[in-house]
């Protein structure tokens, strides 16, 4: 994307609706019935006020923003899930392996024990005194340290695979114990965030074409009325940083998304939740990040928001549940919630928490 320049701008239509009442038509009856009452049409409902159908958006936001941070919580048990279930089958091979060399061990130490046995059950010193052969003695004495100096060291190795077996199963046993709970977690996020998306659709469903229109409006002169304050406040005069290599990269690959709709969980190819577009986004850049907006806030460093440059991720809201890429001129690409496709907005054009910066 280099060279590339965006800019965002964002105009509020006015709908104007205008009602036609046709005229009742004449009824006739014959003379021996009793006249006939026209038909009434049904009545339309009455439309929404502008005001009326604001409180409704910021339901609707809430609604969506909560489920943002179910998204979160269910992405985060997801990835820890994921880290531990690949643990689990580490110690699970660990595990054979030490059992394969605990086998070998015994059996080594149950030759020793049978050669012993054939010597009669007497030990190798008694048997060295008896032998009248200084020869014989020397080099059976060197032998018989040998000897001893291996068993030893086979004893001890037969201790340590057992304690090593022991530590495996130990914490096989505590990192299923906190995959379950993670599977809990997730099954937990998963139904608020189901639930979160339902009510909003479902006050969604009950506005008119028309409403749902005006609707639309308001979202966009919401979003230009912050980002007009965001951009009047004289901010972008100091931003004018550069992209790196890998940060053209990264924006390279998620405005090649834009157009792709929003599902909660997905990290791609066909669709994204914010923080699944950024992480593979800078994945494809060759940096590996967190998979939540949440972590990224927490564990990538920070940059101060007249220091940032495109590529850079901007985190919103209090509690860091949404993400967008800054792409330079006050704009960000993101993928913004359920029923919206990957676009690109004015970065000023949520609460912003701060900016991290992925290679830095």
């Amino acid at each position: 994307m280099t060279g590339k320049r965006y800019s965002t701008a964002t105009a509020v239509a006015l709908i104007c609706a205008a009602t036609v009442l046709a005229a009742p038509g004449t009824a006739f009856a014959s003379p021996a019935s009793a006249p006939a009452t026209p038909a009434q049409p049904p009545a339309d409902p009455t439309p929404r006020t502008d005001k009326s159908l604001e409180q409704v958006r910021k339901e609707i936001d809430d609604l969506y923003h909560d489920a943002g941070v179910a998204t979160d919580a269910y992405n985060a048990a997801e990835e820890k899930a994921d880290k531990q279930s690949k643990q689990i089958v580490q110690l699970a091979r660990d595990i054979a392996k030490g059992q394969a060399k605990l086998k070998k061990l015994k059996a080594r130490a149950g030759a020793a024990a049978r050669a012993q046995y054939r010597g009669g059950g007497m030990p190798s010193e008694a048997q060295l005194m008896l032998s009248d052969d200084p020869g014989q003695f020397l080099d059976g004495a060197r032998r018989m340290r040998q000897g001893e100096k291996a068993t030893k060291g086979m004893l001890t190795e037969l201790e340590r695979t057992q304690d090593d077996l022991r530590v495996y199963a130990e914490d096989a046993t505590a990192r299923w114990t906190k995959l379950e709970a993670n599977r809990k977690s997730k099954a937990a996020a998963k139904k608020k965030i189901k639930k979160k998306i339902a009510a909003a659709e479902k006050i969604e469903s009950t506005l008119e074409k028309k409403e749902q229109e005006r609707l639309r409006k308001l979202e966009e002169a919401a979003a230009l009325k912050k980002q007009s304050a965001w951009v009047s406040s004289g901010v972008l005069k100091d931003i004018g940083g550069k992209a790196s290599a890998r940060g053209k990269k990264a924006i390279e690959f998620a405005t090649a998304q834009i157009g792709k709709p929003y599902v909660w969980g997905a990290e791609g190819p066909g669709s994204y939740d914010c923080s699944g577009l950024t992480s593979k986004a800078w994945a494809s850049a060759g940096r590996g990040i967190p998979r939540t907006s949440q972590e990224q806030w927490k564990q990538l460093p920070r940059v101060d928001v007249k220091n940032m440059r495109p590529g850079d991720l901007i985190i919103y809201h209090s509690d860091a549940s949404h993400v967008g890429m800054y792409l330079g001129d006050g704009a960000i690409v993101h993928a913004p919630r359920p029923g919206r496709d990957v676009t690109i907005t004015g970065a000023g054009s949520m609460q912003i928490l701060g900016v991290v910066r992925p290679d830095k």
